[in-house]
């Protein structure tokens, strides 16, 4: 039989769907990147926040439509919203054959291959008891040369508004050696680049007993021959050191480019998200990062319409956006998430005002983006060749640009093959992205 599996979400759930693929091979089945193809579609789905959530429960009612026409067999869901939801889910879509929590792959294959009749049933653990999942085969897609390697899971940072917590359970870091394993392997299916992911990249360790922490794993992956770039995602502001300032802005591998979340400026407003941080710490971070390397790359997220964010505050952040002027930044509007002490506070605002204001800072980010992007005519730029299309257009990214989320690079790919990295020269810039000429052929 052949499955299909949707991945919803962030790239952590990309490495869970390939761990559950993964064990469905090793029980028999095979694969499918064609949902019209598949005898069981799998959704792996996201509950972080609302938009997720919607677009979760959407693509389940699809395939709940495909199944009930005959289109496909069986259906399962897996992931956060089974996670959290579980048993609302289980008594409103009686056409689901199964619902499996975080973790429960094993189960989840089992399931399917015992082939399991009379309505939907729900495995999963309190997020409180959930471990590490560790070991499992992988099933790598060899058509790019990057991939997502998870460090951790969880989080307990409680921030007021998030409910990670709740749903992933507490920080767990992963076993290095189990890093370094699946690291060697996807090297030796031509990785180029590993992306380091987690709820927080800079807590890897925190809670081993004299373990490693993050400089230690990064120092040990940097000796992962074929590996040419290491990109460490989601570091929180309080735990950015001078040490891996250093170690980052200087490594021969381990990319300057520093993904800070920082949701806000604002002391008060940083105090009731719970963000153990405030204005002055930022910016001391911030500027020792731009003050190591001009090359150094800073990455951030911001939210509007926190609870009580008043114009006064929102107009510190759309300041100190203009006045700081970061490589990459993202805004998302606050999603009010059950269960988070953010959700029971006063003064909730609207979601129009929210939005308003999501759009105002995505505008001043546009004009500076596209200022930076010009001001990289005629600069030379090292990029990693993601795709070449059949018209011989090659797209790639710089140091600077992470998949999915950052620009990207467009250069003439006659001779270029996908992995290869190069020196390019800019030649033009158009809006987020660039165009550029290959200086160098690809290794």
């Amino acid at each position: 039989m052949k499955f299909y599996i949707k991945k919803l979400g962030c790239p952590k759930n990309d490495v869970d769907g390939d761990y559950i693929a993964g064990m469905l091979i090793s029980r028999g089945l095979q694969p499918t990147n064609n949902d019209l193809e598949a005898d069981i579609v799998i959704v792996n789905t996201c509950g972080f926040i609302l938009p997720a959530k919607e677009e979760s429960i959407n693509e389940i009612l699809n395939y709940e439509q495909q199944k009930e026409r005959g289109q496909i067999k069986k259906l399962y869901v897996t992931g956060c919203l089974p996670q959290r939801y579980g048993d609302e889910l289980t008594a409103d879509m009686p056409l689901i054959d199964g619902f499996f929590g975080l973790g429960k792959i094993e189960a989840l294959a089992d399931a399917i291959i015992g082939n399991n009749a009379g309505g939907p049933i729900l495995v999963r653990d309190k997020a409180s008891e959930l471990t590490y999942l560790s070991g499992g085969l992988r099933h790598v897609d060899t058509a790019r040369p990057y991939d997502y390697v998870k460090i951790a899971d969880g989080c307990d940072r409680y921030c007021s508004y998030c409910a990670i917590p709740l749903i992933r359970g507490r920080y767990r870091s992963r076993p290095m050696s189990e890093i370094i394993d699946e690291t060697q392997m996807l090297a030796s299916k031509g990785k180029k680049e590993i992306i380091l992911v987690s709820q927080e990249g800079t807590g890897y360790g925190r809670d081993f007993d004299k373990g490693p922490d993050i400089p230690a794993l990064l120092r040990k992956l940097e000796e992962v021959e074929g590996i040419e770039w290491i990109r460490l995602m989601y570091l929180h502001p309080e735990a950015v050191t001078e040490e891996l300032i250093d170690f980052m802005t200087f490594s021969g591998k381990v990319l300057g480019y520093f993904d800070i979340p920082l949701q806000h400026i604002n002391d008060r407003i940083l105090s009731s998200m719970n963000r153990r941080t405030n204005r002055s710490e930022i910016e001391n971070t911030l500027y020792k990062i731009r003050d190591k390397s001009a090359d150094n790359i800073i990455r951030t997220t911001f939210i509007t319409g926190f609870p009580e964010e008043t114009e006064k505050e929102f107009g510190e952040l759309k300041r100190f956006i203009e006045e700081f002027k970061f490589d990459r930044l993202g805004v998302f509007k606050y999603s009010s998430e059950e269960g988070t002490r953010a959700a029971g506070m006063k003064n909730q605002i609207s979601d129009a005002v929210a939005e308003a204001r999501q759009d105002v800072l995505m505008s001043v980010q546009q004009e500076i983006a596209f200022d930076k992007n010009i001001a990289l005519i005629d600069k030379i730029q090292q990029v990693i060749i993601d795709e070449v299309k059949p018209d011989a257009q090659a797209v790639g990214r710089t140091k600077g640009d992470c998949p999915e989320i950052d620009q990207q690079v467009y250069i003439d790919g006659e001779n270029l093959t996908v992995g290869d990295i190069l020196e390019a020269r800019v030649v033009m810039a158009e809006g987020y992205d660039l165009i550029a000429k290959a200086e160098v052929s690809g290794k």
